[in-house]
């Protein structure tokens, strides 16, 4: 990690897990979806994830990818729920399930007071994923900044898992893709998402800068 000064090492530390916030966990088949708890202090400090605007007062909703964003030819997706400002950090997240009840995504991401916080963040979110997936080692992904991405199975063998990682700016985006075991998301249509969510993130916050 690289060296950072003192109050990005308060905002890490407290918000490490932060981008953990909408991942689902399923039955076998993928019948039963449902958000997975926060796993983010309750004690963050406003003073450690400030951005230059009062972000209490910004929504950041807009900039999440929908779920005519997620639909294809092969799936429609709809929003099985939604938060905003996940655990108090400025941001947004969603769940969104296939019409089969087959697949699955979760796209949160958090803005943090600037790149190197993101940055410093995504690293750290890195040496927890193994309670999400495994069997994957995490690679590079051309997507965004510090894009990273983990393709294995859910720990419980239930399902196949594939995360995606990549920072816009000082936004840390974290992408989760789940689909019946043997039958993983592709890595085009990963992808394809990735980019659309950045693009979102890199109009949507220049707008509001």
């Amino acid at each position: 990690m690289p060296l950072i000064n003192r109050r990005r090492l308060v905002a890490v530390t407290a918000v490490t897990m932060a981008l953990s916030v909408v991942g689902c966990s399923t039955t076998s088949d993928l019948n039963e979806l449902s958000p997975s708890t926060s796993v983010v202090p309750s004690t963050t400090s406003p003073t450690t994830t400030s951005t230059k605007k009062d972000d209490a007062a910004v929504d950041y909703s807009a900039l999440l990818l929908t779920a005519d964003d997620l639909s294809d030819g092969e799936d429609t997706f709809a929003a099985r729920s939604s938060t905003p400002n996940p655990s108090g950090l400025p941001g947004a997240s969603a769940l969104f399930v296939n019409s089969d009840d087959t697949r699955a995504i979760s796209a949160t991401f958090a803005i943090y007071p600037d790149p190197a916080t993101a940055t410093a963040t995504l690293r750290q979110a890195l040496t927890t994923v193994d309670s999400v997936v495994v069997g994957g080692t995490p690679q590079p992904s051309r997507v965004g900044t510090d894009g990273t991405v983990i393709r294995g199975d859910a720990p419980d063998g239930a399902k196949a898992v594939t995360l995606l990682f990549f920072t816009q700016g000082p936004a840390l985006v974290r992408l989760e893709f789940q689909s019946a075991t043997g039958d993983a998301t592709t890595d085009e249509f990963v992808t394809s998402i990735g980019r659309m969510q950045q693009i979102a993130l890199r109009v949507g916050l220049a707008e509001q800068s």
